[in-house]
This record gives C-alpha cells, structure tokens and sequence, in this order.
C-alpha cells in the first residue's frame, strides 16, 4: 500500500454512473470510506438506458481507416443516424481534427490492445460479480449478433473479424443469409449474413444499478445526490473538498467519473480532457411476441436491439450535437424504421420510456484512467467512449490498484492522461 493512502482514508467519487460505482465498489472493499456524490441522480444519465452490452468484440474504436467517408456518406442519406452540429468552439474542431489523425491502422490496433485489454478483464469481473453477490440485472451470455444488408458487406467484415481473431484471439462464427434466419428466426430473409461473438453477454442495466447501489449502501457507502461539482479546494499540489450547491466535502483523495461531463473540470484537473458528448437514444417497450433471441446491431442501419428477459430495447444513433438534452421524434422514428427493416415483430405498445445519453468520446478512443496531472490525490476514470458497462469493472479494479500502489492487472500505460497534456 502507497505510504499516502491508508485504510480509512477518506475517498470521494465524483459520479454516480456505472464507472464511479465500479470504483466504489473496488474502494470500499478495500477499506476505504466512500462517499458517492452525482450532479443528478445515482444510475440516470448513460448508465440508465442503454443497450446493456457487454462487449468484448468492440476491439476497435470508431476511429478507423476510413470511418471519416464512411460517415459523410452515410450523412448524406436520409433518415442518417449520424449527425454533427458544427459549433464555433476551438475544443471541437480540436476533437475532430485528432480524431482524423488516428483513422489509420497502426492508431487503430494501438487503441485495439487497450480495449481489449480491458474488456476482457471487465467480462471476467462481471462473471465473478454477479455470481458472489447474487446481482440480479437479468445477465444472458447468449453473443451478440452482426448483421449485414449484403453479401458484400458481410464479405467486407470477415477482413476485420480476422484481423481481430488474428491479433486479440476474439472470433466470431459467420451465417449467411439462409443460416442466420435459421439461427435468429425472429429477423426476416433477404439479408446478407451476420457475424455471432458468441463470447459477448448482455444485462439490464438499470436494474444492475439498483443493485449496486443497495450493495454499496450496505458496506456503508453514502450517495449524495443533486450536487453538481463545480471545483476542488486545493493545498500544496492535494484536492481538499469538492464544492457544489453551497455545500463542501473533504475526503482524503478523490476519484472522477463524470464521463461527458469531464471536460467541465478540465481547469481543476490539469489535463485537456479531449471528450466530446456522443448523443445516442433508446426505446424501451415490453417483449414483443416473436422477440430475437440473440441482441442484434444492424451494421448498415447502426441500430442495435436488445432482447432483455423482462423488456425489449431499440438504440443507437450518433449525434455530435453538444449538450443537446432534447429528445427529438425523428431520431427515434429512425431507430423504429430500421427495426422495422429487419425484424417481423419490430416493435410494440406500449413504449415504456424514450430516453437519450451522452458517451463520453475521445478522439482515440480510449478512456483516461490515471492520475490527475494537477492534484497527486486525485484520479481520473473517464472517456469510455460507447463502452462504459461494457469496461466498468476493469476500471473499478484498476482505479483501486494505481491507487493503492499494487500491481495493476492491466497495463494502465493505454489509458495514461499524459498523452492529452
């Protein structure tokens, strides 16, 4: 244990999304006091609505060779899920400028062993959670589906399913059109094929942060909710208090997992935390009748459907709109259309809740996880990107290892701040 930090100290954990309860959850079982304080609600915000994948597959971020024409013809289709609003902000074009740099493959294998580092070590984690602990968020391991529109696309794909195999030993098993509606009969015919990671699961993530929270708050966690974090009290290169609402609170060290919201404490932290907020949406209705059984992303629609035992969900889309907290009917008849593209039973009444999350983006896409730059007690964890469940666990461990000075079980240089000083 790191002389500085000793059993009982004192931790703050800004953000009460999966990644700050991950975090929790490491720290107080280590012996730590931990309080969780959120600028909203405990589990709202991109921990509450999304599809719920845990993801081992997404080796690769967005940024790949590519991927910039690839979206400007996709934008220029009707009823696109992309979409930028083009903002006079110097951080903006930043983000995308950087984020067109790393579309190459050397940049994008780099990101690749990162990701899958800590996917891997998440997937474990959650395996090991779940079964000590009794969580009941309705966890299936039965894959995750990829389809294609075409022959040609589900051809194109089977380069980088090698490469992936190749390179991570992550495999996918291929069904062509005939095979897949044999495997998924809920998907109708004349499609090119699909791609099935067997090794991907899936969960309801709202119920997982129910039950986290009554684990936490049984170990004596203490959630503060509405307190916005507006700056840290600092002393001689420490964090003392964080302040918001009026109100201040002292801890001994402090995490910060504020995903999209991060770059708000940038001044604090001493790191240009390079996040842009990824707007994504999601439907959520009861299960329809002839509901997949496996969860689905339509690669060329970039829709995703997740089968849950007790609901059914419809998400996905893109939109570099800002903090834009608006949900607007056509992005979500866009999610409604393309399900309709592909499944018999694409939908149904009634539609339980239509909600919207911010992903917290990086132009590399990796997350930070590390040390403030500026504040030698107080940690970063954030930028997942799309895959904050899917990398939650592996954060938690690892946040609590650097912290504690023990041998990391992943190599945290992938996720080091110093690369955005």
């Amino acid at each position: 244990m790191s002389s500085s930090v000793k059993s009982g100290d004192r931790v703050v954990v800004i953000g009460g999304g999966v990644i700050g309860t991950m975090c929790a959850w490491n720290l107080v079982n280590a012996g730590f006091s931990v309080t969780i304080v959120d600028r909203e609600k405990f589990g709202a915000a991109c921990s509450h609505g999304n599809c719920g994948y845990i993801s081992p597959s997404h080796v690769f971020p967005l940024c790949q060779p590519g991927a910039i024409s690839k979206t400007l013809k996709a934008m220029m289709k009707p009823n696109s899920p992309f979409a930028v609003r083009l903002r006079m902000e110097s951080s903006f074009f930043s983000w995308f400028w950087n984020f067109s740099r790393k579309c190459n493959h050397h940049d994008m294998m780099a990101a690749g062993h990162g990701r899958h580092a800590i996917l891997q070590s998440s997937k474990q984690l959650y395996q090991e959670l779940i079964a000590s602990e009794n969580i009941e968020c309705e966890w299936q391991e039965v894959g995750l589906l990829f389809v294609y529109d075409d022959e040609k696309s589900f051809s194109l794909f089977g380069k980088t399913e090698s490469i992936i195999r190749e390179n991570f030993g992550v495999s996918a098993t291929p069904y062509d059109g005939k095979q897949l509606i044999e495997l998924e009969p809920a998907i109708k015919p004349g499609f090119g094929g699909a791609w099935h990671y067997e090794g991907d699961c899936h969960m309801r993530p709202d119920k997982l942060m129910s039950q986290m929270r009554n684990k936490l708050e049984e170990r004596g966690v203490s959630i503060v909710e509405d307190f916005p974090v507006l700056q840290f009290v600092r002393e001689k290169g420490m964090a003392k208090s964080v302040l918001g609402n009026g109100q201040s609170i002292e801890a001994d060290h402090f995490v910060v997992a504020t995903g999209a919201m991060t770059p708000f404490l940038n001044q604090h932290l001493g790191v240009n935390v390079p996040i842009e907020p990824g707007k994504g949406y999601s439907i959520t209705m009861p299960t329809p009748a002839r509901m997949p059984k496996i969860p689905i992303i339509f690669e060329d629609s970039h829709v995703a459907i997740t089968p849950m035992k007790s609901k059914y969900r419809i998400g996905s889309t893109m939109e570099f709109v800002g903090y834009d907290k608006s949900i607007h009917p056509r992005r979500l008849s866009i999610l409604k259309s393309a399900a309709e593209k592909y499944l018999y039973e694409p939908h149904c009444d009634p539609v339980e809740e239509e909600w919207y999350g911010w992903r917290p983006m990086t132009w590399d896409g990796k997350p930070i996880i590390d040390q403030s730059p500026a504040m030698k007690n107080t940690w970063i964890a954030a930028g997942h990107n799309m895959l904050g469940l899917s990398m939650a666990t592996g954060t938690g461990r690892l946040i609590k290892e650097l912290m504690l000075g023990e041998e990391p079980h992943i190599d945290p240089s992938h996720f080091s701040a110093s690369r955005f000083v």
